[in-house]
């Protein structure tokens, strides 16, 4: 309960004390201005000590117990620098973040870079709002680090990262030494695909050679059952022979010739009574299937049409699009 306490109370403080504005782009150099240090909980209690020492040799005049106390203190002293030293004159700096859907789990790169001739032991890094630090480092002379620093993700579009909070009690534990940053990184969060969605909008269009790739005049054989394909076309003769519950696989009919099948996904032809961000996650769920399958497909939302096509790139524009459609970001 006091340890509850005490943490809401540190990270109230925090916030009204230390808190940075907007993000800061670039490298950031942890000078003297940005490192807070004060006594941990071992500290005070060393400090206690120190007190009671000093308090004992003053009143029975021992010269021995001066020279302790004087000697504990200066040791004290000398942590207290090297625990700001071992934190402070480092440089931060944002790399990457991968995109990912909502309700998942965002991984920010933060780099931690010495270019100093000390090495840097024990620091711990972690977003503000995450309470105690996960994470811990330590950094060479000349050298970098990077740590990966998660934060959830709970709606689509851009999701900004947290405050970062580094700290070190490196030698003694006497003493805290601590920095804020807010690194100026994002990532891009898209709509979580609809968990059960309808089977993808194809629509049938002549061909001029006569030959197609998904028709149904001429049957071309069978081959293994994919998310969408229609029961009419199942091969239910094949699959009696095969008992899915020993091994066997779902099969189903394959057409060729005659006609073929465009794929466009087009959100003003969903049901305009579905609420908005379930049209998305549909539109999501649709780009990902017609991936999956390799089907080539178009992409129409509101001021962003894709001609039909396959790929990394068409993936990530069409998801790009959907994550930000409403947002006054530029997909």
């Amino acid at each position: 309960m006091f340890a509850t306490v005490r943490l809401a109370v540190r990270r109230r403080a925090d916030q009204w004390l230390f808190q940075l504005r907007d993000a800061e782009p670039g490298e950031v150099f942890l000078n003297q201005r940005r490192v807070f240090i004060l006594p941990t909980g071992a500290g005070v209690g060393f400090g206690v000590l120190l007190l009671v020492l000093l308090i004992g040799a003053t009143n029975y005049n021992l010269s021995l117990g001066f020279a302790l106390v004087f000697a504990l203190g200066a040791c004290a002293v000398v942590d207290m620098y090297l625990t700001y030293r071992n934190l402070g004159q480092l440089h931060l700096a944002p790399g990457r973040a991968q995109p990912l859907f909502a309700g998942e789990v965002a991984q920010f790169e933060l780099s931690i870079v010495n270019r100093s001739k000390l090495d840097r032991y024990a620091l711990w890094a972690d977003f503000l709002q995450a309470g105690e630090a996960r994470y811990v480092a330590d950094v060479a002379a000349g050298e970098r680090t990077a740590l990966l620093l998660s934060a959830p993700s709970t709606a689509r579009g851009y999701l900004a990262a947290p405050r970062v909070r580094l700290a070190t009690r490196f030698p003694l534990g006497l003493f805290r030494a601590w920095s804020y940053w807010q690194p100026d990184a994002r990532a891009l969060v898209y709509p979580f695909p609809e968990a059960v969605a309808p089977p993808l909008p194809m629509s049938g269009v002549a061909s001029e050679d006569g030959h197609g790739h998904a028709g149904h005049d001429d049957f071309a054989g069978i081959r293994s059952y994919q998310a969408g394909d229609s029961l009419r076309h199942m091969a239910w003769r094949q699959i009696a022979r095969l008992d899915p519950a020993l091994g066997g696989q779902l099969v189903t009919k394959h057409f060729e010739g005659g006609a073929i099948e465009e794929l466009m996904l087009d959100f003003d032809a969903l049901p305009a009574t579905l609420a908005l961000e379930l049209r998305l996650s549909r539109m999501t769920r649709w780009v990902l299937d017609a991936e999956q399958r390799a089907l080539p497909y178009g992409f129409r939302l509101h001021g962003h049409a894709f001609a039909p096509a396959l790929g990394a790139a068409h993936q990530a524009a069409c998801l790009r699009a959907l994550a930000l459609y409403g947002s006054k970001e530029r997909p």
